[in-house]
């Protein structure tokens, strides 16, 4: 099973896909948006369901591929070669309140101290990727506080309050990146 690749080339209207990008300075830009997790687990599947909102919400510029990785480990390594940024959208279990969202700049020094099942396949993904030489110097972890891991399609309260702050984010970021970003209309 591959993850569903939804390049931003699809995702733009035909208007943000003139040549105004390479006046922008965006023609330099590779960015993955990469959200993980298994929506069969409720909160696991938090990674997912963002970039889902983040597609219905936004158009992106052709800069930026928004991957829904799902569970896939060592497969999401092709996905990583050649990029200037990587945003990756998960639940992160860090010890605070549920629906707490964590922003970390360094995943790879921080998933070298974590053990837990689900944080695993995507240091395995990393170290990887660092001993590779394919690792990008820019990657933010954006994770959010799971409070369930049953099984179930939905989000608990605490997270799903917090999807579209979590979506905010992650849209910020890429606007300081210097991504053309624009809010669909309804």
């Amino acid at each position: 099973m591959s993850p569903n690749r939804t390049a931003s080339n699809s995702n733009c209207p035909e208007s943000a896909k003139d040549d105004d990008s390479k006046d922008s300075g965006q023609s330099f830009f590779n960015v993955l948006v990469l959200g993980l997790g298994n929506i069969l687990l409720s909160d696991e599947g938090v990674g997912v369901k963002a970039v889902e909102e983040l597609r219905n919400r936004y158009d992106c510029s052709d800069a930026v591929e928004i991957v829904d990785g799902g569970t896939m480990g060592l497969e999401l390594l092709p996905y990583f070669e050649e990029r200037s940024h990587i945003l990756i959208i998960d639940a992160v279990k860090s010890g605070r309140k549920p629906g707490t969202i964590t922003r970390i700049e360094d995943p790879p020094a921080y998933f070298s101290s974590k053990t837990s099942p689900h944080q695993i396949g995507l240091a395995d993904v990393i170290g990887v990727a660092v001993i590779t030489d394919i690792m990008p110097q820019n990657i933010t972890l954006f994770g959010i506080e799971p409070k369930q891991f049953s099984t179930g399609l939905s989000l608990s309260t605490e997270v799903a309050r917090n999807l579209s702050r979590l979506v905010d984010l992650v849209i910020a970021e890429l606007k300081i990146i210097g991504i053309k970003i624009q809010a669909k209309e309804n």
